[in-house]
């Protein structure tokens, strides 16, 4: 498994910003309001991969992976890994069309109440994304076991 691409990253969050921002600017009349709740998911996620990360990452550096039971499992970490990639992703993915609708929000909430009542929703979901995203690539980050050391023995 290749290591998840930061700038693939960042470009698919560009992207969905700019189609996002484009259908907000036709259909915001049309559009149910954005409450500050929906980036509840966006920020459980990026505290439970930020754990994550750093408990993977304590246990690599003191050597406590294995089959034992008082070490962490390679085949959990190996989820942990896909858990990571597939919150990198899905932050991505959210943070840019949250971004997109705050390019229509953020100007327009000192004249639109609906804009208004959208602002700190629409702030909360584009900063979840974010950190969502980067809580992804660290925990993915953190997964990667180094390579044995020359001469030592796989066990």
């Amino acid at each position: 498994m290749q290591k998840t691409s930061a700038g693939w990253l960042i470009a698919t969050g560009g992207f969905l910003a700019a189609v996002s921002a484009i259908l907000t600017w036709r259909f915001y009349g049309s559009m149910t309001s954005i409450s500050i709740t929906v980036s509840i998911t966006f920020w459980l996620l990026a505290v439970v991969c930020g754990f994550a990360g750093v408990k993977v990452q304590g246990r690599l550096d003191e050597g406590l992976i294995g089959q034992d039971k008082s070490q962490m499992n390679p085949v959990t970490i190996a989820y942990l890994a896909m858990l990571g990639r597939a919150c990198a992703w899905g932050g991505a993915i959210f943070g840019g069309v949250y971004v997109g609708i705050g390019s229509y929000v953020i100007p327009r909430a000192g004249e639109l109440s609906a804009a208004s009542n959208d602002l700190p929703g629409v702030i909360a979901c584009a900063l979840g994304g974010i950190a969502l995203s980067a809580a992804g690539l660290y925990l993915e980050r953190s997964c990667e076991a180094p390579p044995p050391q020359s001469g030592e023995a796989i066990s």
